[in-house]
């Protein structure tokens, strides 16, 4: 594997994005907080324009472009560890606006999970995205294994026993199914707006990338760390989820649509969560709804922008709503997001993990404005301050042409990821193209 071919491997976020639909709302119109919401409910979602009390501002120009806005009493309560409410929040563009609360648990209560690594070649796991030779989605069976190990990677021994890390040590293998332990004690506390706003530019989504919660009180992240890029494979149970290091269960898929797509990639598998293709899914990081993979007819929609959203015709809505999708193919979220969020939406009691405090601050010198410069993501995988994976190696790369890792990773993603230009990252970045090159991490060995 070349320089060129690890880095279409490690890097993962989408070249830039296309503007969504020019139909929605820009988020520079006037906005209000919406007082319908501090019972709790939604009242269908409609925002009450009241030019009389109006104190920030007002996202929504007609009701052909309403968002989908969130709905707390849709929410199991089984999975709050408080009430939630409505309160006054920060947004990421710098304007006042009022947010749902929720301090969910580790995972809900009526909620069974698993199973996520086999112990042995003969017994089946989870589920998992390959992005090898022969990519696809697969149940973690012996015959995926097998497939793996023919391709260099081998995480089994001679007995057919599957290695596997689940304690948070480091892993002793090159090769290791990771299966993480719950924290029953952990509680992570989300901040969703309440009345979504159209970012300038579409927010977009890369390894670990924090993208919303799901009705069932579960939050959901997007791609997790791919195995070309850490060696190790951090198993996702039948329902596309599994356990952070900090200790709590969280969804890279949606969940509740998920048998469709094992339906159309042939892999035996099944969530035990209730499937509907047209049904409420959950809510992004920016408020708006995220639906299953059809519209309540059954087919699924045509007009779909970069983001996998449109605006359309949703369940228990007179009006069209802005609302995103999930797709046919693993995994299936939506591919950016439009809508600005919160500032500190996500954190969490969790001593390790994603949004954990103080996890990976640089030894000797304080967190930033509070939180770490570096912090740990999904199964050990360090990431940057919005959630997107920092491969393996970049830290290193970034010492070696005097900058930070967030710098380098940044210009290579911008420049197309996988299609980057490397003389043109140079000329970003002030250094040679031959510097760039030559500091570049080479691929992860293989057994």
């Amino acid at each position: 594997m070349t320089k060129s071919h690890y880095l279409f491997a490690v890097l993962t976020t989408s070249a830039v994005l296309t503007a969504c639909s020019s139909s929605l709302p820009d988020d520079e119109h006037p906005t209000q907080k919406n007082h319908s919401h501090h019972n709790g409910h939604s009242h269908n979602g409609h925002s009450h324009n009241n030019n009389s009390n109006r104190e920030s501002h007002v996202p929504l120009q007609s009701a052909s472009t309403l968002y989908s806005q969130i709905n707390l009493s849709l929410f199991n309560p089984s999975a709050m560890s408080q009430t939630p409410e409505i309160v006054s929040c920060t947004l990421e563009n710098g304007l006042q606006s009022e947010c749902a609360q929720m301090t969910v648990k580790y995972k809900p209560d009526d909620l069974e999970v698993g199973p996520f690594c086999p112990k042995s070649l003969d017994e089946d796991g989870g589920i998992w995205q390959w992005d090898g030779d022969k990519e696809g989605l697969y149940r973690l069976d012996g015959e995926f294994f097998e497939m793996l190990k023919a391709q260099g990677y081998s995480f089994y021994n001679d007995e057919g026993q599957v290695f596997i890390t689940g304690d948070g040590a480091k892993p002793k293998y090159p090769n290791t199914c990771i299966n993480m332990r719950a924290d029953k004690e952990v509680e992570m506390t989300l901040l969703i707006p309440t009345n979504p706003m159209k970012a300038a530019t579409p927010n977009e989504l890369g390894t670990v990338s924090k993208v919303g919660i799901s009705l069932s009180g579960v939050p959901i992240f997007s791609d997790a760390p791919s195995v070309l890029r850490t060696g190790h494979l951090p198993a996702l149970d039948t329902c596309a989820g599994h356990v952070d290091p900090g200790g709590w269960y969280h969804y890279h898929g949606t969940a509740s649509d998920i048998n469709t797509v094992y339906e159309k990639e042939g892999v035996q598998a099944e969530c035990q969560l209730t499937q509907s293709s047209s049904a409420l899914f959950g809510y992004a990081f920016d408020g708006i709804g995220i639906y299953g993979s059809t519209e309540e007819n059954g087919e699924e929609p045509t007009d779909l922008d970069a983001c996998n959203g449109h605006v359309g015709y949703v369940p228990n809505k007179l009006e069209k709503v802005y609302h995103y999708h999930a797709s046919t193919n693993f995994p299936n979220l939506p591919k950016c997001l439009i809508g600005v969020m919160a500032k500190n939406n996500f954190s969490t009691t969790a001593k390790a993990g994603v949004g954990a405090e103080g996890v990976g601050a640089k030894q000797g010198q304080p967190p930033e404005q509070g939180r770490p410069d570096r912090r740990q993501g999904g199964n050990g995988q360090e990431v940057n301050e919005r959630g997107m994976g920092i491969p393996p190696g970049f830290e290193e790369a970034a010492t070696k042409l005097g900058i930070t890792a967030d710098e380098l990773f940044n210009a290579l993603n911008n420049a197309g990821g996988p299609n980057a230009n490397l003389a043109e990252v140079a000329k970003v970045l002030g250094v040679s193209e031959a510097e760039l090159k030559a500091a570049l991490p080479e691929p992860p060995p293989r057994r």
